[in-house]
């Protein structure tokens, strides 16, 4: 059965891409501010293995993430984490860098970018920012 995985190349060609998503994430300036949302979740070690799982059941191989965690609701998975709108628009950038890193293209590839623009839309959210809180804090503090 065609998917959507075997189209961009199978488990091998996603695991690539995850590394080089994150690798950009913890190297590139641009995205220091992608980067600190993983700090209030489990880190990026788990997130790095995490996505690749999430991905591959996203795009109709192996759903390893609901094996392991019993659902792929990505609002729940992102519930507690504060995302604006720059932040998704920041996320998509930094993944259009990877999958250029990765010179994956086509139309495949056109299909999981529209469908990625959408879930990452769909998770901004009015979650307060803990780091404008702890500024807030240490304000009132003094």
């Amino acid at each position: 059965m065609k998917t959507a995985l075997s189209e961009i190349g199978g488990e091998g060609r996603l695991h690539e891409l995850v590394t080089a998503f994150y690798d950009r994430m913890e190297t590139d300036p641009a995205a220091r501010s992608l980067h600190r949302l993983h700090f209030r979740g489990h880190g990026l070690n788990h997130t790095r293995q995490a996505q690749f799982e999430f991905m591959c059941g996203f795009l109709g191989g192996r759903a390893y993430y609901r094996e392991r965690f019993g659902h792929m609701n990505l609002r729940e998975i992102h519930a507690h984490v504060p995302i604006r709108q720059e932040d998704a628009e920041l996320w998509l950038q930094t993944f259009d860098a990877a999958l250029a890193d990765c010179d994956m293209h086509g139309p495949a590839v056109d299909k999981f970018r529209a469908t990625l623009r959408r879930a990452a839309h769909m998770l901004v959210n009015d979650v307060p920012d803990w780091r404008l809180e702890a500024d807030q804090t240490s304000c009132e503090q003094a």
